[in-house]
């Protein structure tokens, strides 16, 4: 049986959970992921944790944040007036808005406080800074 390498176009069944078992994503009920391994279209230990395996191999593997969402970066959290947003936005904890940064480039951030005065807004992804744990399942190797 051959195995999964760079250049390689795979498709993948997984479920994706924290620390705390919560499952935050999943193809359970869907098509399996389809990616070519190399291409970066999904995260760094996930792609890794492919190479090597076969067509219908099962695993689990943990990433740290390096290998996935990267660390929370304090930097990316920015508290502005809630003047500043959008007035037809009635802002709730959790909600993700598009922004634009100041170089021009489309960004989601997501809101993490509200006060009276300001609003918290966060560009780190949702789980950034988080250990991952993924169950594998290969489905096919083309």
């Amino acid at each position: 049986m051959s195995q999964a390498k760079i250049g390689d176009k795979v498709k993948i069944h997984y479920t994706g959970s924290l620390k705390d078992g919560k499952i935050f994503d999943s193809s359970e009920g869907k098509e399996p992921l389809g990616f070519t391994i190399g291409e970066k279209m999904v995260i760094p230990g996930f792609e890794n944790a492919v190479i090597g395996m076969t067509a219908g191999e099962t695993k689990k593997v943990s990433l740290s944040p390096g290998d996935a969402y990267g660390d929370h970066q304090k930097n990316l959290v920015v508290v502005v007036e809630r003047s500043q947003l959008p007035s037809n936005i009635d802002p709730k904890v959790g909600m993700i808005l598009h922004a634009q940064t100041n170089d021009g480039r489309n960004s989601d951030v997501t809101i993490t406080d509200i006060t009276d005065e300001s609003v918290t807004l966060d560009a780190n992804h949702p789980i950034a800074g988080q250990e991952l744990i993924f169950d594998l399942e290969l489905v096919e190797i083309a």
